[in-house]
């Protein structure tokens, strides 16, 4: 794990100014916040040349990894943190060997090295607090333990709140430190536990981000896959499959394809039955035969690609028109799919809507107040058409209040919405009511 694994043009830019920037470590001493003995240390790399620091680290590494550590612990002044911060960053750039220097701290110190770190993980200054997340990152990730609570969950509820900010350097630290921790299992279910964390990722990959950020996030993702619980709800939860899908219809980087198809593969590998009819119905099929046909320089992505539409069209001769039906309205996505306007589906199927409590029902009943005019015109449609297929459909619909919210929608701006929902009130008035 090496500094430049999570690498920011602005954290550098400032590193450089602040790298130059004089501390007041005798007016420390003076105040005896530093005592003699840490102020001769300090003194001896401070503003120093790298090559002059380099050669004080090699034989007194630990002794300095304590000393900034220490010092972090007890100084609070931004322009003081802001040094310590960079030291340590410098002292652990390109230097994997010496982390244990830092995470050895603990012996020395019970509250080193993570405590004074996510103490200025919380500050209001954005270096120091960019700064600390990428120190942090460093350390945890390389842990030859499970990590434990109290160092991972504040980390990872500031990256939530990191990963969901306006500062475009906020977000982007965030996700590569989230790259750099997925790697790990533990981190893994810790992420996943913190909504924020994968409402946020999802959030960026909405709004259209460069192809570098859509590839890092979508490696958050793809890490998260690995996990069966993950990878048997977040396309409930987050509806990832169609997202993913026009991602890489848009997608002009090979890289960001790849990672997209691995992570479609594990969704089939780790949770099939939670992913596949959302993928058909999502049409990745007829997408997947589109990628085999093109030419990529990484074979991986054809391998990938290749067991994609395999399962997919393995997995199509057997899907029910129900089954799609399903998937679609838990996808939120509906369209004119020629189920909707099928007699013979609404006479097979109807009822089925009631099952498991009218769980479906209750979804299509959810979907009426969406904002898509598309999706609210093919919903008030099928909630026509369960009424006029099940004979006890009009009590069924008025009880969980689908008959109001259906004769509001008579009024909607959208004509299309209007109309489907005039047809389904007066199957509502019109049809008998049974109530036993």
């Amino acid at each position: 794990m090496s500094v430049s694994l999570v690498s920011n043009a602005y954290l550098d830019e400032n590193s450089a100014k602040i790298r130059s920037k004089p501390v007041p470590w005798e007016g420390y001493q003076r105040a005896e916040l530093v005592t003699s003995e840490e102020l001769a240390l300090i003194k001896k790399v401070d503003r120093q040349p790298r090559a002059k620091m380099e050669s004080i680290l090699v034989s007194d590494g630990q002794i300095y990894a304590l000393l900034y550590l220490r010092l972090l612990k007890k100084l609070q002044r931004v322009d003081t943190m802001q040094c310590l911060l960079v030291l340590i960053a410098d002292a652990l750039l390109d230097h994997d060997e010496r982390i244990p220097l830092f995470t050895r701290a603990a012996q020395s110190d019970p509250d080193l090295p993570y405590l004074p770190l996510l103490r200025t993980l919380e500050a209001q200054d954005e270096f120091v607090q960019l700064k600390s997340a990428q120190i942090l990152t460093i350390l945890l990730s390389s842990e030859s333990t499970p990590l434990q609570h109290q160092h991972l969950q504040p980390f990872l509820r500031v990256l939530a709140a990191l990963v969901q900010g306006q500062s475009s350097n906020k977000r982007d630290v965030a996700v590569q430190c989230l790259e750099a921790l997925l790697a790990r299992p533990d981190c893994r279910r810790a992420v996943w536990a913190i909504p924020g964390i994968i409402a946020g990722l999802v959030d960026i990959l909405r709004h259209k981000p460069t192809p570098q950020m859509s590839y890092q996030v979508i490696f958050c993702l793809w890490l998260l896959t690995f996990e069966q619980d993950v990878a048997a709800q977040i396309n409930k939860k987050c509806d990832i499959i169609p997202l993913l899908i026009s991602v890489a219809q848009a997608a002009a980087k090979e890289k960001v394809i790849r990672v997209i198809v691995a992570t479609f593969r594990n969704l089939i590998t780790k949770a099939p039955s939670a992913n596949l009819a959302a993928m058909l119905v999502a049409q990745l099929l007829p997408f997947s035969k589109n990628l085999s046909a093109r030419k990529f320089s990484d074979e991986d992505i054809l391998e990938d690609v290749q067991f994609v539409r395999d399962e997919l069209e393995r997995n199509f001769e057997s899907l029910t028109t129900y089954d799609e039906y399903v998937s679609e309205l838990a996808s939120g996505h509906l369209s004119w799919t020629p189920v909707h306007e099928s007699d013979e589906f609404w006479r097979e199927n109807a009822s089925k809507l009631n099952e498991k409590d009218y769980e479906q029902l209750k979804i299509l009943i959810r979907l009426l107040s969406t904002e898509d005019p598309l999706v609210l015109a093919v919903a008030v449609h099928d909630l026509g058409q369960y009424v006029k297929h099940y004979e006890r459909g009009k009590k069924v619909i008025t009880d969980l209040g689908a008959k109001a919210r259906a004769m509001e929608l008579m009024t909607h701006p959208n004509p299309d919405v209007r109309y489907h929902a005039l047809v389904s009130v007066q199957q509502l008035v019109s049809h008998p009511w049974i109530t036993v």
